[in-house]
């Protein structure tokens, strides 16, 4: 049904307030630049409007530091759409400061702890090897 997949990778052994805050952070990385997978504002019985949701699935994977990499690097290759987080901006409060936090990483090795991609799916396939489904 979709020529593209989308997916998050996230760090396996994160505490849970971690996980579900990088997921978060990375699934709108990914919405915002992709407006052509948004779907339609939701509206309920009442006729109120609600936000719009991506209108594709997103799989969401555990991973291990070296699955990160190795993902991280495919996505590089292959040209995938990336919305990458990084330990250090668990420290940071703001927009500004996650940046900043992201930028003084190493461009070839950031410290990743979580990571969205989007593409087309034998692509987004190949830089997923080695993850497993999220349980």
């Amino acid at each position: 049904m979709f020529d593209t997949k989308v997916a998050i990778l996230v760090l396996e052994d994160l505490a849970v307030w971690q996980k579900l805050n990088v997921t978060a952070f990375v699934a709108i990385g990914i919405a915002t630049g992709a407006p052509d997978a948004i779907g339609e504002p939701y509206v309920d019985a009442a006729g109120r409007s609600h936000a719009r949701l991506l209108a594709q699935p997103i799989l969401i994977f555990a991973a291990s530091g070296e699955t990160l990499r190795r993902a991280y690097e495919q996505s590089l290759k292959r040209g995938l759409a990336r919305a990458p987080y990084v330990r250090a901006m668990f420290e940071t409060g703001h927009d500004a400061a996650n940046r900043a936090a992201f930028l003084a990483e190493p461009a070839e090795a950031p410290d990743l702890v979580g990571l969205a991609l989007r593409g087309p799916k034998k692509d987004v396939d190949k830089a997923l090897k080695g993850a497993v489904l999220h349980a």
